[in-house]
């Protein structure tokens, strides 16, 4: 961002991409979940005395991603909806579960110019859900898609 007087402009939280095996996935409107990670607290007391302790676990943990997008016929909802079909199964009433896993990338952008990124690693949808259907609305028609994943670590934009 460009530097304004004394202060540097910040970043608008618009203008990202998500991708998924390296194809961009135009449509998504939303991404939340972007924890690069934290730690359990685990309390110790002080011997004899009325004082605990703070120490870490060790256990890093990461938040769901969850990604919200437009349902607008394009290849991109047939792109989600196989990987979807390809953890569960649902038409074969059996499930992979968490097995079919994919990595990916949020990409910040500026101005068409890739500004901060975060890649994200062994990534399954654990849920794919619809907006409501509502007569007389002029919303659009919306999926969201939660992704359980082993790690988000912000890396250089390319």
């Amino acid at each position: 961002m460009p530097q304004v007087g004394e202060i540097w402009e910040g970043y608008k939280a618009t203008e990202f991409v998500i991708m998924i095996d390296g194809t961009e996935s135009p449509g998504v409107t939303k991404v939340t979940g972007l924890n690069e990670g934290m730690y359990d607290t685990v309390e110790q007391p002080d011997g004899g005395g009325f004082r605990i302790h703070k120490i870490s676990s060790t256990k890093v943990k990461f938040d769901t991603l969850v990604i919200e997008r437009r349902v607008d016929g394009s290849p991109e909802d047939q792109r989600w909806q196989d990987w979807w079909r390809d953890t569960y199964y649902l038409s074969e009433n059996r499930s992979q579960g968490s097995r079919v896993r994919k990595s990916g990338q949020i990409i910040k952008r500026d101005n068409g110019v890739p500004v901060l990124a975060f890649m994200f690693f062994d990534g399954w949808i654990k849920s794919s859900k619809f907006s409501d259907l509502e007569a007389g609305s002029d919303g659009f028609l919306t999926q969201t898609i939660e992704i359980e994943h082993e790690g988000l670590e912000r890396i250089p934009a390319a």
